[in-house]
């Protein structure tokens, strides 16, 4: 065979397999052989970075131009070639092109992706994809997509005509798809439609595997209280037997009393249960049932006082169920001026606490303010009007408890289970204990480099736990200036941390966009969940310890649990960050609080037994959305469930009225 003959074999063969620029490429170099090399090399580097940008071009228009059922399914793809394609033109040099190519089609992934745009952006080289995690993760990783059969198809085609080779390289080595039977699913912004696999997640299965205690710690103030409350019942029984020895009506009816307590208080609470529906569920139905673990850390005793004020609480107990939703009590700061960094209130609702920029910690009791006809707090001000009062003009005193200290603002606070302690957190890179008794400084704590986002007493106190922007938790007890453990491990900001209901373990959000839960004794994580698409602002735990509830940037909760790691499900209907959490007492119901000025309350146990149909189908939100409790133009910060499931809520108004 001559040459002609070889190069038309050739140019066919490729032409069949779809690479007709090839056939062009043969054709130059035959037909102008006086071009220089460095000429002819320049030629072709330039039309190989031309086709990411015209072949993703070509992809996005397709995309958009989709039937409206199946493009949300389809614009999924977009942003996995985005991503690679811009790695790919830095990676081999053409670092203008890259950002021309990078700068044309990011509006397309503002919304969704912003964070990781801001991270791309620090691409200046390809040295920065080796040395940035972030972009190395990505580069290792591979993304799922979920998306339906004949979404798939519908792509397989179109990736067929379109003939790139380019964008077909990219899909095969970088994109998986999780192809399902029926209709695509009528939720847009399904947070498990797109997750990474790869380096990322296998290193996450791994750490998985290993055994957790997601039970409650024994011996806790609730089993005393159980064990106490059930002496009580058997002294009464006796008590109400003798009285009425002589009568045998009177008799058999105090051994039917006897039998459901011969408690008066537990038979008003009994009524109470019976009136708010016949769904309301036994009031120990999660927590008697969850193992008991023995702590891993010395626990301090709970004193007689504080064991009989929880008696009384928990007597007192409302239960809740989807048909029994809980009472709220919002608390609305106005007059803030946008100094409001964080407020929080304490377990039974006397106090509540509000730090604000200019590094200061305002206290008030509810002792104090009861007869007050509002609840609306101010931070300065002389905007009055006739149903607003301001606090801290009245009769020229001070209806608050001012503590200062800090020399930056104030990012996090919160009570101790009694409310005795307070701890706040600040940019200042300390922490402080003050003491709500005697309102003054106790201790400050210095340990982490750069700013302290959260702060969180164990439920046992004594114990706390902080976060920072220096990516390590860290594990501190009262006595001690010095951290006790430092949990190092996400490769962004550690935004909140949470205590697991038992004190072994603390989980950490942060803007890596994942969850990690930690053992306390060892400082080793043992969880880590990936699934939120921006950084994670709120975190709860059941009571029993067994689920986990984490609010992102996006406005997208996850319930996740502990045993597997796995998510159950997702929660999407605020528009806005979650920054508030809070389980109610019996675990039964979820209360959010978001940026969008709204308080949703979501029905947890339901929730995880929908079938999978159901939440493919997008059912499950509708299912598990109870009620949605807009405020009036004030961003909700802290959530808090009272012992007695009394919701208590508070946020800063975003104007100066209504």
């Amino acid at each position: 065979m001559d040459e002609d003959q070889i190069e038309g074999c050739v140019s066919g063969y490729l032409k069949q397999k779809g690479f007709a620029q090839n056939d062009d490429q043969l054709q130059l170099s035959n037909t102008d052989s006086s071009l220089q090399p460095d000429t002819l090399n320049r030629a072709q580097l330039e039309r190989g970075s031309a086709r990411y940008h015209d072949g993703y071009g070509r992809l996005r228009s397709w995309a958009y131009r989709s039937l409206e059922s199946y493009k949300h399914e389809l614009l999924r793809v977009l942003y996995p070639v985005f991503i690679h394609c811009f790695m790919d033109l830095v990676s081999k040099g053409h670092l203008q092109e890259a950002w021309n190519f990078f700068n044309t089609f990011r509006e397309d992934h503002e919304m969704m992706h912003s964070r990781d745009l801001q991270k791309l952006e620090l691409v200046l080289s390809p040295a920065h994809l080796v040395e940035m995690e972030f972009a190395h993760s990505l580069r290792q990783s591979k993304f799922n997509i979920k998306i339906c059969r004949y979404s798939y198809e519908l792509l397989l085609q179109h990736l067929h005509s379109m003939q790139s080779s380019t964008i077909i390289g990219i899909i095969n080595e970088h994109v998986g798809f999780q192809v399902t039977a029926g209709q695509p699913s009528s939720i847009s912004d399904d947070p498990e439609a797109v997750t990474l696999s790869g380096s990322i997640q296998d290193a996450a299965n791994k750490i998985n595997q290993k055994e957790i205690l997601w039970g409650m710690f024994e011996d806790s103030v609730e089993d005393h209280i159980d064990k106490s409350g059930a002496l009580l019942s058997g002294t009464e029984k006796g008590e109400g037997e003798g009285k009425e020895g002589d009568n045998d009506e009177s008799k058999k009816r105090s051994i039917d009393v006897g039998k459901q307590g011969n408690s008066v208080k537990k038979v008003k609470k009994e009524k109470v249960s019976s009136a708010t529906g016949k769904n309301a569920k036994p009031e120990a139905n999660t927590i008697s049932a969850a193992p008991r673990i023995k702590p891993e850390l010395p626990l301090p005793t709970v004193s007689t006082d504080v064991e009989l004020s929880i008696l009384e609480d928990l007597r007192n107990r409302v239960q809740l169920s989807s048909v029994a939703l809980p009472s709220v009590n919002f608390y609305t700061f106005v007059n803030t001026h946008n100094g409001l960094s964080c407020s929080s209130i304490s377990h039974n609702g006397s106090l509540l606490v509000g730090g604000f920029s200019d590094s200061s910690l305002k206290v008030w009791d509810m002792a104090k303010l009861e007869q007050q006809s509002t609840t609306y707090f101010s931070h300065g001000g002389n905007d009055t009007s006739q149903n607003e009062h301001i606090i801290g003009q009245n009769s020229g005193r001070r209806q608050y408890t001012l503590f200062q200290g800090h020399s930056g603002p104030v990012y996090a606070a919160t009570f101790s289970e009694a409310g005795d302690f307070l701890l706040s957190s600040s940019a200042d890179k300390t922490i402080r204990l003050w003491s709500t008794k005697l309102n003054a400084n106790l201790v400050c704590y210095k340990g982490h480099n750069y700013p302290i986002w959260d702060v969180q007493f164990s439920p046992a106190g004594h114990y706390f736990a902080s976060c920072s922007h220096d990516r390590t938790a860290r594990i501190w007890s009262m006595d001690r200036i010095k951290p006790l453990r430092i949990m190092a491990g996400h490769l962004s900001d550690v935004d909140c941390v949470q205590w697991h209901p038992n004190c072994n373990y603390i989980a950490t959000g942060s803007s890596d966009k994942t969850v990690r839960l930690w053992d306390v004794q060892s400082g080793e994580c043992v969880r880590v969940f990936i699934g939120h698409r921006s950084m994670i602002l709120s975190l709860a735990m059941s009571p029993d310890g067994r689920y986990m509830a984490s609010g992102d940037e996006d406005g997208t909760i996850m319930t996740w649990d502990l045993s597997s790691g796995c998510c159950v499900t997702p929660l999407v209907s605020h528009t806005s960050c979650v920054w508030s959490l809070a389980f109610s007492c019996e675990g039964s119901l979820l209360a959010s609080g978001s940026a969008d000025c709204t308080v949703k309350l979501w029905d947890v146990t339901t929730g995880i037994k929908v079938p999978r149909n159901e939440e493919k189908s997008g059912n499950t939100n509708r299912l598990r959305s109870l009620k949605s409790l807009p405020t009036k133009s004030a961003s909700v910060y802290s959530l808090q469930f009272s012992r007695r499931n009394l919701l208590f809520a508070a946020g800063a108004l975003a104007k100066s009225g209504f």
